[in-house]
Parts: structure tokens; sequence; C-alpha cells
């Protein structure tokens, strides 16, 4: 028995977003309003991965509409960061 697949797409995703808040927070120091986009960026991935090791929600994190709408906030977090 391994981790579902599920799990491990949203610990990636998870991942990539705390990745690309820190990044955004090391690139961008100095400029006006740093550290609350890189919070903007790096909150929803923190939040993802905590919730994934906790197994009650990470079972509910499994329902196919709470799938589309991670994948939503991921798509527009990455987009924000991209674009800030």
């Amino acid at each position: 028995e391994g981790i579902p697949l599920t799990m491990t797409n949203y610990r990636i995703g998870g991942y990539l977003l705390v990745a690309i808040g820190l990044l955004n927070l090391r690139y961008q120091t100095g400029e006006p309003g740093v550290v609350t986009k890189s919070l903007i960026i790096l909150a929803p991935g923190a939040l993802i991965l905590i919730l994934s090791f906790i197994p009650k929600t990470a079972a509910m994190l499994n329902s196919k509409t709470l799938q589309r709408i991670s994948i939503v906030i991921g798509i527009a977090t990455i987009i924000f960061a991209a674009v800030n």
C-alpha cells in the first residue's frame, strides 16, 4: 500500500507553490509588498501540504469537486506568481 496518486499530486503541487513563494521572496527582495505577494503564493501550497498529511482531510481531498477547486486555485496562484 502506497500513497494514492491523488495525494502525491496534491503534495507535489503544494511543494511547487511553497517553492515558487520562497523564490519570489528571495528574488524580489526590496520590492514593495514582496512579503504579502510571496505569502499569497506560499500559503495555499503550505495549506494543501498540511491537509494532505491529515487522514480525514486527505480523504476529503479525493472528491472530484475539491480536486477541481484545488486545480483552479493552484493555476490561479501560479499565474499570479508569473505576473507579479
